[in-house]
Protein backbone atom coordinates (compact mmCIF):
# COMPACT_ATOMS: atom_id res chain seq x y z
CA UNK A 1 0.00 0.00 0.00
CA UNK A 2 1.24 3.55 -1.02
CA UNK A 3 -0.23 6.58 0.59
CA UNK A 4 0.73 9.07 -2.07
CA UNK A 5 -0.21 12.64 -0.74
CA UNK A 6 -3.56 11.23 0.60
CA UNK A 7 -4.21 9.10 -2.41
CA UNK A 8 -4.04 5.68 -1.66
CA UNK A 9 -2.77 3.01 -4.12
CA UNK A 10 -2.73 -0.97 -3.63
CA UNK A 11 -0.28 -1.34 -5.91
CA UNK A 12 3.25 0.16 -6.35
CA UNK A 13 3.41 1.99 -9.23
CA UNK A 14 6.72 1.29 -10.98
CA UNK A 15 8.43 4.86 -10.21
CA UNK A 16 8.19 4.58 -6.66
CA UNK A 17 10.51 1.42 -6.99
CA UNK A 18 12.87 2.75 -9.13
CA UNK A 19 16.37 2.50 -7.74
CA UNK A 20 17.02 5.93 -9.09
CA UNK A 21 14.05 7.72 -6.72
CA UNK A 22 14.45 5.57 -4.37
CA UNK A 23 18.78 5.44 -3.37
CA UNK A 24 19.96 7.60 -6.50
CA UNK A 25 21.05 4.13 -7.45
CA UNK A 26 21.62 6.41 -11.19
CA UNK A 27 23.69 8.04 -13.66
CA UNK A 28 23.36 10.51 -16.34
CA UNK A 29 24.35 12.50 -19.16
CA UNK A 30 23.13 16.07 -20.19
CA UNK A 31 23.84 16.22 -23.72
CA UNK A 32 23.54 19.15 -26.23
CA UNK A 33 21.96 18.08 -29.70
CA UNK A 34 22.67 20.81 -32.77
CA UNK A 35 20.71 20.22 -35.77
CA UNK A 36 19.67 16.71 -34.88
CA UNK A 37 23.41 15.82 -34.25
CA UNK A 38 24.43 14.66 -30.87
CA UNK A 39 27.57 16.63 -29.50
CA UNK A 40 30.45 14.96 -28.03
CA UNK A 41 28.61 12.11 -28.15
CA UNK A 42 31.53 9.52 -27.97
CA UNK A 43 32.91 11.55 -24.91
CA UNK A 44 29.56 11.35 -23.04
CA UNK A 45 29.14 7.52 -24.18
CA UNK A 46 32.01 6.27 -22.54
CA UNK A 47 31.81 8.48 -19.64
CA UNK A 48 28.50 6.64 -18.99
CA UNK A 49 29.94 3.24 -19.58
CA UNK A 50 32.85 3.76 -17.21
CA UNK A 51 30.45 5.29 -14.66
CA UNK A 52 27.70 2.07 -15.09
CA UNK A 53 31.23 -0.47 -14.70
CA UNK A 54 32.24 1.60 -11.63
CA UNK A 55 29.02 1.14 -9.88
CA UNK A 56 28.53 -2.42 -10.96
CA UNK A 57 25.65 -2.01 -13.01
CA UNK A 58 25.72 -4.34 -15.88
CA UNK A 59 26.11 -3.34 -19.35
CA UNK A 60 24.10 -4.75 -22.01
CA UNK A 61 25.57 -5.65 -25.45
CA UNK A 62 22.57 -3.82 -26.49
CA UNK A 63 23.93 -0.84 -25.23
CA UNK A 64 26.08 0.25 -27.79
CA UNK A 65 27.25 4.00 -29.10
CA UNK A 66 24.31 3.17 -32.26
CA UNK A 67 21.38 1.81 -29.96
CA UNK A 68 21.63 4.57 -27.71
CA UNK A 69 22.12 7.62 -30.47
CA UNK A 70 18.86 6.12 -32.21
CA UNK A 71 17.06 6.33 -29.52
CA UNK A 72 17.84 9.58 -28.98
CA UNK A 73 17.33 10.13 -32.57
CA UNK A 74 14.13 8.33 -32.19
CA UNK A 75 12.84 10.61 -29.16
CA UNK A 76 13.74 13.84 -30.67
CA UNK A 77 12.15 13.23 -34.02
CA UNK A 78 8.84 13.30 -31.29
CA UNK A 79 9.61 16.65 -30.89
CA UNK A 80 10.41 18.00 -33.97
CA UNK A 81 12.39 16.90 -37.38
CA UNK A 82 15.11 19.20 -36.91
CA UNK A 83 15.88 19.27 -33.21
CA UNK A 84 18.02 21.79 -31.01
CA UNK A 85 18.21 21.19 -27.34
CA UNK A 86 19.35 18.90 -24.88
CA UNK A 87 19.24 15.43 -23.73
CA UNK A 88 19.22 13.63 -20.70
CA UNK A 89 20.04 10.02 -20.72
CA UNK A 90 19.57 7.76 -17.17
CA UNK A 91 20.36 4.81 -16.46
CA UNK A 92 19.32 3.04 -12.75
CA UNK A 93 19.69 -0.25 -11.64
CA UNK A 94 16.07 -2.64 -11.48
CA UNK A 95 14.00 -3.63 -9.11
CA UNK A 96 15.31 -3.84 -5.01
CA UNK A 97 13.49 -1.76 -2.12
CA UNK A 98 16.97 -2.42 -0.02
CA UNK A 99 20.56 -1.39 -0.16
CA UNK A 100 21.08 -4.67 -1.72
CA UNK A 101 20.49 -4.81 -5.51
CA UNK A 102 18.15 -7.68 -6.33
CA UNK A 103 19.26 -7.43 -9.82
CA UNK A 104 22.44 -5.27 -11.24
CA UNK A 105 20.59 -4.92 -14.73
CA UNK A 106 19.63 -1.61 -16.43
CA UNK A 107 16.82 0.13 -17.50
CA UNK A 108 17.52 3.73 -19.48
CA UNK A 109 14.98 6.96 -19.48
CA UNK A 110 15.48 9.78 -22.17
CA UNK A 111 14.34 13.07 -21.36
CA UNK A 112 14.84 15.68 -24.33
CA UNK A 113 13.50 19.25 -24.53
CA UNK A 114 13.66 21.22 -27.37
CA UNK A 115 15.07 25.29 -26.97
CA UNK A 116 16.17 27.79 -29.62
CA UNK A 117 19.46 28.27 -28.67
CA UNK A 118 22.37 26.29 -31.25
CA UNK A 119 25.96 26.97 -30.93
CA UNK A 120 27.44 27.87 -27.89
CA UNK A 121 26.59 31.46 -26.82
CA UNK A 122 28.77 34.13 -25.00
CA UNK A 123 26.79 35.38 -21.91
CA UNK A 124 27.74 38.91 -21.46
CA UNK A 125 24.79 40.06 -18.90
CA UNK A 126 25.56 40.04 -15.16
CA UNK A 127 26.90 36.59 -13.46
CA UNK A 128 27.41 37.02 -9.52
CA UNK A 129 28.84 34.00 -7.76
CA UNK A 130 30.34 33.27 -4.06
CA UNK A 131 31.08 30.41 -2.17
CA UNK A 132 28.99 27.96 -0.60
CA UNK A 133 30.28 26.51 2.40
CA UNK A 134 27.56 25.34 4.51
CA UNK A 135 28.50 21.47 2.95
CA UNK A 136 31.67 20.32 1.32
CA UNK A 137 31.77 17.43 -1.61
CA UNK A 138 34.26 14.24 -0.80
CA UNK A 139 37.43 13.92 -3.00
CA UNK A 140 37.27 10.73 -4.55
CA UNK A 141 35.94 8.73 -7.38
CA UNK A 142 32.15 8.37 -6.60
CA UNK A 143 32.08 12.65 -6.32
CA UNK A 144 34.04 12.13 -10.29
CA UNK A 145 30.56 10.59 -11.71
CA UNK A 146 27.20 12.25 -12.33
CA UNK A 147 25.07 10.20 -10.49
CA UNK A 148 21.23 10.72 -8.93
CA UNK A 149 22.55 12.33 -5.61
CA UNK A 150 22.67 15.97 -5.92
CA UNK A 151 21.65 16.68 -2.65
CA UNK A 152 24.61 19.80 -1.69
CA UNK A 153 23.96 20.85 -6.06
CA UNK A 154 20.14 21.37 -4.99
CA UNK A 155 20.72 23.03 -1.68
CA UNK A 156 23.44 25.30 -3.15
CA UNK A 157 21.44 26.46 -5.54
CA UNK A 158 18.34 27.28 -3.35
CA UNK A 159 21.40 29.39 -1.07
CA UNK A 160 22.15 30.79 -4.59
CA UNK A 161 18.88 32.00 -5.74
CA UNK A 162 18.46 33.56 -1.58
CA UNK A 163 21.42 35.23 -2.18
CA UNK A 164 20.97 36.83 -5.71
CA UNK A 165 23.72 35.06 -6.80
CA UNK A 166 23.54 33.11 -10.30
CA UNK A 167 25.72 30.41 -9.52
CA UNK A 168 27.89 29.02 -6.06
CA UNK A 169 31.69 27.02 -6.05
CA UNK A 170 31.62 24.32 -3.99
CA UNK A 171 34.74 23.44 -1.44
CA UNK A 172 35.83 19.66 -0.92
CA UNK A 173 36.67 18.23 2.23
CA UNK A 174 39.72 19.49 2.21
CA UNK A 175 38.50 22.90 1.33
CA UNK A 176 39.89 22.82 -1.83
CA UNK A 177 37.71 24.63 -4.97
CA UNK A 178 36.33 21.30 -6.39
CA UNK A 179 33.68 22.54 -9.12
CA UNK A 180 29.89 25.12 -9.95
CA UNK A 181 27.36 23.45 -8.81
CA UNK A 182 26.21 22.89 -12.38
CA UNK A 183 29.41 22.35 -14.07
CA UNK A 184 33.55 22.69 -13.90
CA UNK A 185 35.54 25.69 -12.67
CA UNK A 186 38.45 27.48 -14.80
CA UNK A 187 40.04 30.66 -13.76
CA UNK A 188 42.76 32.71 -15.65
CA UNK A 189 45.65 34.45 -14.72
CA UNK A 190 47.55 36.19 -17.40
CA UNK A 191 47.91 33.50 -20.39
CA UNK A 192 47.78 30.15 -17.15
CA UNK A 193 44.42 28.93 -17.17
CA UNK A 194 43.87 26.50 -14.02
CA UNK A 195 41.35 23.90 -12.90
CA UNK A 196 40.86 21.68 -10.45
CA UNK A 197 42.19 17.97 -10.59
CA UNK A 198 40.40 15.16 -10.73
CA UNK A 199 41.46 14.23 -7.20
CA UNK A 200 39.64 17.37 -5.86
CA UNK A 201 36.52 15.29 -6.42
CA UNK A 202 35.09 17.55 -9.43
CA UNK A 203 32.48 16.05 -11.63
CA UNK A 204 34.72 14.31 -14.60
CA UNK A 205 33.07 16.55 -16.76
CA UNK A 206 33.04 16.33 -21.02
CA UNK A 207 33.24 19.76 -21.04
CA UNK A 208 36.33 20.27 -18.53
CA UNK A 209 37.80 17.51 -20.63
CA UNK A 210 37.18 19.09 -24.00
CA UNK A 211 38.87 22.67 -22.82
CA UNK A 212 41.56 20.80 -21.56
CA UNK A 213 42.45 19.60 -25.07
CA UNK A 214 41.77 22.65 -26.50
CA UNK A 215 43.55 24.80 -24.75
CA UNK A 216 46.64 22.51 -25.15
CA UNK A 217 46.30 23.10 -28.83
CA UNK A 218 46.55 27.18 -28.48
CA UNK A 219 49.66 28.75 -29.23
CA UNK A 220 49.15 31.69 -26.39
CA UNK A 221 47.18 29.85 -23.66
CA UNK A 222 48.94 27.14 -21.37
CA UNK A 223 46.68 24.76 -19.04
CA UNK A 224 47.32 23.44 -15.59
CA UNK A 225 45.45 21.26 -13.01
CA UNK A 226 45.88 21.53 -9.77
CA UNK A 227 44.43 22.05 -6.32
CA UNK A 228 43.79 25.50 -5.18
CA UNK A 229 42.28 27.26 -2.49
CA UNK A 230 39.80 30.15 -2.74
CA UNK A 231 41.99 32.65 -2.02
CA UNK A 232 42.97 32.23 -5.47
CA UNK A 233 39.98 33.02 -7.07
CA UNK A 234 40.06 36.70 -6.23
CA UNK A 235 43.38 37.07 -7.77
CA UNK A 236 42.65 35.73 -10.87
CA UNK A 237 41.58 37.87 -14.25
CA UNK A 238 38.52 35.52 -15.11
CA UNK A 239 36.61 32.71 -13.65
CA UNK A 240 34.57 30.68 -16.20
CA UNK A 241 31.35 28.19 -15.27
CA UNK A 242 32.09 25.24 -17.96
CA UNK A 243 29.13 22.25 -18.86
CA UNK A 244 28.14 20.71 -21.91
CA UNK A 245 25.16 22.84 -22.72
CA UNK A 246 26.23 26.01 -21.87
CA UNK A 247 30.14 25.89 -23.17
CA UNK A 248 31.77 28.28 -20.83
CA UNK A 249 30.21 31.04 -18.64
CA UNK A 250 32.19 34.06 -18.15
CA UNK A 251 31.82 34.99 -13.80
CA UNK A 252 31.14 38.43 -13.65
CA UNK A 253 31.78 39.32 -10.17
CA UNK A 254 32.81 37.50 -7.16
CA UNK A 255 33.03 38.95 -3.89
CA UNK A 256 32.56 42.49 -5.60
CA UNK A 257 35.48 42.19 -7.61
CA UNK A 258 34.91 42.33 -11.45
CA UNK A 259 35.84 39.99 -13.82
CA UNK A 260 37.00 39.91 -17.43
CA UNK A 261 35.70 37.53 -20.35
CA UNK A 262 38.28 37.94 -23.05
CA UNK A 263 40.24 34.58 -22.94
CA UNK A 264 36.72 32.96 -22.10
CA UNK A 265 35.41 34.49 -25.33
CA UNK A 266 38.38 32.93 -27.22
CA UNK A 267 37.89 29.37 -26.38
CA UNK A 268 33.96 29.63 -26.70
CA UNK A 269 34.50 30.57 -30.18
CA UNK A 270 37.13 27.99 -30.91
CA UNK A 271 34.73 25.56 -29.50
CA UNK A 272 32.15 26.77 -31.91
CA UNK A 273 34.67 26.32 -34.85
CA UNK A 274 35.17 22.74 -33.64
CA UNK A 275 31.24 21.62 -33.10
CA UNK A 276 31.02 23.36 -37.23
CA UNK A 277 33.88 21.32 -38.50
CA UNK A 278 32.45 18.09 -37.23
Amino acid sequence: MINYNGNFKDQPLDHFNNRGFLFGDSVFETIKVIDNKIIYWEEHYLRLMSSMRILRIQIPSLYTPDFFEEEIRKTNLKIDSFFNGRVRLTIFRTKGEVYRPDSNEPIFVINSKKTDRKLFNVNLQSYKVDLFKDYLIQSNLISNLKTNNRVVNVIGSIYAKENDLENCILLNDQKFVAQFLNGNIFIVKDSLVITPTICSGCLNGVMRNKIIELINKLPNLEIEEKDFSPYELISSDEIWVSNSISGIIPVTEYRKKLFSNKVAITVLNYLNKQIIKS
